[in-house]
């Protein structure tokens, strides 16, 4: 089974996390799911959802399933934006998880995207950001040091033939109008170098995260200029959101969401083990006043029989 994990819109009034400059964007995406999850659940014991029968497995009151997703919580994606299309500049980042398959992430690609595209009523994103598992910018030397953290320790970087393979998959959607920029993140000028000659749309955007405020360095400067490429920079973390956190957010206990069963034989929840597939994170900005009116996170974890075919 698919779960689909929902934060809702972080910048309507009242929500309770608030991100601060400094923190990096897997707390706020922890954070924010389970607000939103407490939300849902305090909600259904007020007397918010109606006509749903008792179960022993509880969530089945304020999540949704459709087909083989479980939307966590439930959403009727109805809100949408409130001025034209037109108004907004539409930015979305999306994390390739380590240890998937890239050969899943054409899939994962036009699923993360159609969620945006669902929640914010819209047809089309300005610019779309891709961050790859195992890519690691250094800022000292402009060198391509990679390395991968998970749950169970290390493992190879990303390799450059998977990168291009999915670049193909993300030149197509922009091909069909649903992305009008795509840009990458952690690219040094060297793997720019190598990465550009494969490609029919070029990044128009580099995304590198700075750490303790590094300077950028001279030779990625001069490259991007030179491939009209803008630079930004961010905060977010590498594995934006690891399996045992996973398993901690959905499981049972006093942090958990009891989605997930709380022993091997229980009836209380899902049975078996859950595997994060993919971020992705969206921002709404009003042009003419630089307001931000949506922003939010979907995740998406796959659980018991999925799994297992996965590993396979």
């Amino acid at each position: 089974m698919k779960l689909i994990l929902s934060t809702s819109n972080l910048m309507l009034g009242g929500h309770p996390v608030i991100r601060q400059p400094t923190e990096k964007s897997n707390v706020e995406l922890i954070n924010s799911l389970r607000a939103n999850f407490q939300a849902a659940q305090q909600q259904h014991r007020s007397g918010g959802e109606e006509n749903v029968p008792e179960t022993k497995q509880q969530y089945a009151a304020w999540t949704k399933q459709e087909d083989d997703a479980l939307y966590i919580p439930a959403t009727d994606f109805a809100h949408g934006l409130s001025e034209e299309r037109s108004q907004y500049d539409i930015t979305v980042k999306l994390f390739y998880l380590p240890g998937i398959p890239a050969s899943r992430r054409c899939a994962h690609t036009r699923e993360a995207i159609d969620l945006v595209l669902r929640e914010l009523h819209v047809d089309s994103i300005d610019l779309l950001i891709v961050s790859f598992p195992g890519i690691l910018f250094d800022a000292d030397d402009d060198s391509e040091e990679e390395e991968m953290s998970s749950d169970t320790g290390s493992e190879e970087p990303d390799n450059f033939d998977s990168i291009i393979q999915t670049w193909r998959t993300l030149e197509g959607l922009q091909e069909q109008g649903m992305i009008a920029q795509l840009g990458v993140a952690e690219f040094g000028s060297e793997r720019l170098a190598r990465f550009l000659p494969h490609t029919r749309v070029k990044p128009s955007v580099d995304q590198i995260n700075l750490k303790d405020c590094c300077v950028v360095p001279k030779s990625l400067i001069l490259y991007a200029k030179q491939e009209r490429i803008q630079l930004l920079t961010h905060n977010d973390c590498m594995d934006v959101l690891p399996v045992g956190t996973t398993r901690e957010l959905l499981g049972p206990g006093a942090k958990g969401a009891g989605i997930l069963a709380s022993a091997p034989d229980a009836d209380d929840g899902i049975q078996g083990d859950v595997a994060p597939q993919w971020v992705v994170k969206y921002t709404a900005v009003v042009k003419d006043r630089g307001v931000v009116e949506s922003k939010g996170y979907f995740a998406l974890a796959d659980v018991g029989s999925c799994v297992q075919q996965q590993q396979q």
